[in-house]
């Protein structure tokens, strides 16, 4: 019998011929030092018009686009010089789009900035650009605080590793006996050392009782060379990491008051946290002090937490990055075609020549996929789907797979608050056998054969 192929009958689409969709459109070339706005012609005897990047400079293009009528705006998203204009004309009423730039496509002979912003203005108008989502002013300042957060960790990081680099040149082999140089027992050994204590023996009566390695093996590891400029490079280093974490901590009783701000989508009285199935382990470091996972629990209206793969902080960058709306997407397919999750389909001549993901810097995407490969060994539905993807097409396509899947269960949970429910690896190995068991039964049956089961 031969291989029987569906055919899928096309939708035809009617189609029209280009209409002005936004007659009241302003298209603005956006730069660093100047501004460069164009309206319709008809609405003033200069169309196009150049402003200054100041302050006063950006009050009066929403001053002049509101004399000239205008409803609805379209800008390029240049780096971050957008952001002071496009909260001004939000503020001012006007319907603003920000565009990607890579998605304006200039044709030939356009090249001057005047020409770009009527560029823009003319595509707007017929209704040929695409807005970026863009959350809410609230997520806005919280995202923005803790992306400056994790630019604070970052900086810490390269002083831990130079205090790690001074060690060695001092032949303290710390990093061999102990995993983290800024736990307790390594920052106890590090604060002695640069107070003028070198004496091994001395040292290592902080080891801290949870420490696998033994006081003799500490002991052997402090013994080197003293020097007095590397001991001054020490001290500096440890200084500027006991700066960097005092910084993090005022972010974090900042960004505590910002999220109390946020409003409620529950009463923690009424509906409190349920306990994590899941034994979390011992707390990261670089989590906040505050807690995180209340506020976002009650900011979401749903514990995403309980998700396999998911924690406070993944969890935080995933909602300061889409917000708690799910409104702005139609459907999940909406959503994980924003996040960059879905094959990019390239079709030609009924075939499909080229079907990876597109690249993109978004955010949530890490969270998402960092997420997903932390599920490769966890006994869970979601890792049992992670390794089942792994063993058939590899670690890459089966961490976009699983951060795909992670993606809709977020969708659902945040747009129809419904709780998370892991139904086990057993379960979804078994469902899995039982539909391929399925699958070569109805097989068998268009060879006419009949599947018959082991009996021992």
């Amino acid at each position: 019998m031969g291989k029987k192929y569906k055919k899928h009958s096309k939708k035809i689409t009617k189609l029209d011929a280009l209409k002005q969709i936004n007659i009241d459109a302003a298209g603005i070339d956006v730069g660093d030092s100047e501004m460069y706005v164009a309206v319709p012609e008809d609405r003033d005897d200069q169309s196009v018009k150049t402003f200054g990047t100041f302050t006063r400079d950006l009050v009066n293009i929403a001053q002049w686009l509101t004399m000239c009528k205008v409803k609805t705006v379209a800008m390029e998203s240049t780096g971050v010089y957008w952001r002071p204009l496009f909260e001004i004309l939000t503020e001012q009423g006007f319907e603003v789009l920000l565009v990607d730039a890579r998605k304006i496509k200039n044709v030939s002979g356009r090249k001057t900035d005047i020409e770009d912003c009527q560029w823009i203005q003319q595509l707007h108008t017929y209704g040929l650009l695409n807005g970026s989502f863009i959350p809410d002013i609230e997520i806005r300042a919280l995202r923005d605080m803790i992306r400056h957060r994790a630019n604070l960790i970052r900086y810490r990081a390269s002083h831990i590793q130079h205090m790690q680099k001074i060690l060695q040149m001092i032949n303290l082999k710390l990093t061999n006996v102990i995993s983290d140089i800024t736990g307790t027992t390594g920052m106890r050994i590090l604060r002695d050392i640069v107070n003028g204590q070198t004496d091994p023996k001395h040292l290592s009566k902080f080891r801290d009782p949870h420490c696998k390695k033994s006081e003799f093996e500490i002991e052997k590891s402090l013994e080197g060379n003293y020097h007095k400029e590397y001991i001054f490079q020490l001290k500096q280093m440890l200084s500027l990491y006991d700066y960097y974490t005092k910084l993090i901590n005022e972010l974090d009783i900042e960004a505590e008051k910002m999220y109390q701000q946020l409003p409620s989508k529950l009463s923690i009285e009424e509906n409190p946290l349920k306990p994590h199935k899941r034994n979390s382990g011992r707390k990261n470091k670089n989590t906040p002090d505050f807690d995180l996972r209340t506020q976002l629990y009650r900011i979401t209206g749903v514990d995403l937490t309980l998700v396999d793969g998911l924690n406070v902080s993944s969890v935080q960058d995933i909602i300061t990055d889409i917000g708690t709306d799910m409104s702005k997407w139609a459907t999940s397919k909406h959503f994980c075609s924003w996040l960059k999750l879905c094959p990019n389909n390239k079709i030609t001549g009924g075939k499909v020549f080229q079907s990876s993901t597109k690249k993109t810097k978004n955010r949530a995407n890490k969270s998402l996929r960092m997420s997903a490969f932390s599920l490769a060994n966890a006994n869970c539905a979601l890792g049992a789907f992670y390794r089942r993807i792994r063993a058939k097409f590899g670690s890459p396509i089966a961490i976009t797979a699983t951060a795909h899947k992670l993606a809709r269960i977020i969708y659902k949970m945040l747009k129809y608050k419904v709780e998370y429910v892991d139904l086990g690896a057993d379960y979804y190995n078994e469902k899995y056998k039982t539909r391929m068991l399925n699958n070569l039964k109805h097989k068998a049956e268009l060879l006419g054969c009949e599947l018959i089961p082991k009996t021992t």
